[in-house]
């Protein structure tokens, strides 16, 4: 097993990773401290998982909330179907609510907990590589609008997060892939000796190979918590996780939500901010070139959609959480596992490297 923690003071909390984690029941019932229990989970899910998850609950009151799966969802009305349930069940504020699904369900339970009563506590269990590396993780928590990505939301602490490795058997390749991404941004932003390791084992790590597997979910995760606890609320530092997310939120809402994963996106937006490192001068090219092979042996997509134009790149962009008094902050390189927050890139070479890379004028 490999644990780390993320110091936040007195909001400090584990991060457990290890195959068969959930069914070591021991190692985590100590961070449910009340009696009331309320399990939120999605159609996918529910029928791998669900009952076993409850059975190890003992003598706990358990509800359960079963969401429609897929980021189509992540909306104020589906948010409703929990505090339904939890009012309905009389939930009181020592329930603890626990996420059992990917970044969708985690984001969403996450919310749930921060505004029920005015908040409550609750657990992660991420099941996806995507929501493992990166989303439960950190606090973030909230819901899509349909003019913009993760708009409506809250900073939520975790009581803690267990990332059981044997529940990746049942992912997808698609969304294994759609993970890797956020794994690859790691080594991009922060960790140039961490993305040599990715280049060197691409191979394994595609194949799910177990210890392979467990050495990125820590790196990845070791990486996610140094810098959250640098700056929990994203007033500095923190915003480099964003990399490739500006751009990346725009596909997923000009696309509609769901039908370009997150990481898909990311993907795609994190070769257009290194593309614009290096139309800036930041950035030599061959780490752009390393970038692209590194995500396209990964099974991701390293170009934007093709019916999307420039100007409703630059609209959608310009409603992104981190425009900042009406200027758009980037997320930039100016070496690999260096990167900088930056409202210094023109519109007109934005436009242009967009241009460059297939976006319709």
């Amino acid at each position: 097993m490999k644990n780390l923690e993320l110091d936040l003071g007195e909001r400090s909390y584990p991060i457990l990773i290890s195959r068969e984690l959930v069914g070591n029941s021991a190692l985590w019932l100590k961070y449910i401290a009340g009696r009331q229990v309320c399990i939120v989970t999605n159609e996918t899910i529910a029928p791998l998982y669900l009952d076993n998850f409850k059975a190890l609950l003992g003598e706990k009151e358990i509800c359960e909330v079963i969401l429609p799966d897929g980021e189509a969802f992540k909306t104020l009305a589906t948010l409703q179907q929990i505090f339904d349930t939890l009012l309905e069940n009389n939930h009181n504020r020592g329930t603890t609510l626990i996420a059992l699904g990917g970044g969708v369900v985690g984001d969403m339970c996450g919310f749930a907990a921060a505004c029920y009563q005015r908040g409550v506590q609750f657990i992660q269990v991420p099941t996806t590589l995507l929501s493992m590396v990166d989303s439960s993780v950190g606090g973030k928590t909230g819901v899509n609008h349909p003019l913009g990505k993760n708009m409506i939301g809250a900073f939520h602490q975790p009581n803690c997060v267990l990332a059981d490795l044997s529940m990746l058997e049942t992912l997808p390749d698609r969304e294994f892939s759609a993970g890797m991404a956020e794994v690859i941004k790691y080594g991009l932003i922060c960790d140039a000796p961490f993305f040599k390791w990715l280049e060197d084992n691409i191979a394994g790590l595609m194949r799910r190979d177990g210890g392979l597997l467990e050495e990125a979910v820590y790196q990845s995760c070791l990486n996610k918590a140094r810098v959250v606890a640098e700056d929990e609320r994203e007033g500095g530092r923190r915003a480099i996780l964003n990399l490739g997310h500006t751009f990346g939120h725009a596909i997923e809402t000009a696309e509609g939500y769901g039908n370009w994963l997150h990481g898909e996106a990311v993907s795609a937006g994190m070769v257009l901010a290194l593309a614009l490192s290096v139309e800036l001068g930041w950035l030599d090219e061959s780490v752009l070139l390393r970038g692209k092979q590194l995500l396209q042996m990964a099974g991701l997509p390293v170009a934007p959609p093709e019916n999307m134009n420039v100007d409703q790149f630059l609209q959608l962009m310009g409603r992104d959480k981190k425009v900042l008094d009406g200027r758009l902050r980037l997320v930039l390189l100016k070496g690999l596992g260096v990167s900088v927050v930056s409202s210094d890139a023109p519109e007109n070479t934005i436009a242009h490297v967009l241009r460059v890379a297939g976006v319709r004028a």
